[in-house]
């Protein structure tokens, strides 16, 4: 794994200068209100209704949506997650047409290559097409090279 990328306990690291901010100060008091109001609208709405079982499910969740104002490191949100699978929800009906397990193997691997390259600040087309027009003449035992964090590091060393 690339330096960097992964923090002291195997998770991901964030990009930037560290953990962001603790959130403002109003964030606590306002989730204490909003699970005291839907613990009072539970109280007295029917246990059967749909308005009951989604305020069952988000209280017994509570411990999980609030944690994020411990963790200075955890997001208020997943939309960063979101974002970043969209590209393969929206071609989810496509995987079906890969032709067989093999093709859709194949386009696992794509993606895997693409996002590991954006995951390091590389340009996934520039560093594809480097990749595949060095890769026949380059010794097997220095295709680590090719990886996107050395590859990255690489070209600014050309640069410099």
């Amino acid at each position: 794994m690339p330096p960097g990328l992964v923090d002291g306990r195997g998770r991901f690291a964030r990009r930037g200068s560290g953990a962001r901010p603790r959130p403002v100060p109003h964030t606590v008091p306002r989730l204490a209100a909003l699970k005291d109001h839907l613990e009072a609208t539970l109280a007295r709405i029917s246990r059967k209704s749909k308005l009951a079982e989604a305020i069952r499910y988000a209280t017994s969740r509570w411990e999980a949506l609030s944690r994020f104002t411990e963790d200075g490191r955890l997001e208020m949100t997943n939309n960063a997650a979101e974002r970043a699978i969209r590209p393969l929800a929206l071609g989810r009906r496509n995987w079906t047409f890969a032709g067989s397990d093999a093709g859709g193997d194949r386009a696992a691997a794509f993606y895997t290559l693409t996002t590991t390259a954006k995951l390091n600040g590389v340009d996934p087309e520039a560093w594809l097409a480097d990749v595949i027009g060095r890769i026949a003449d380059y010794p097997a035992s220095r295709l680590d090279d090719f990886l996107p964090w050395n590859w990255h590091a690489a070209l600014q060393q050309k640069a410099a």
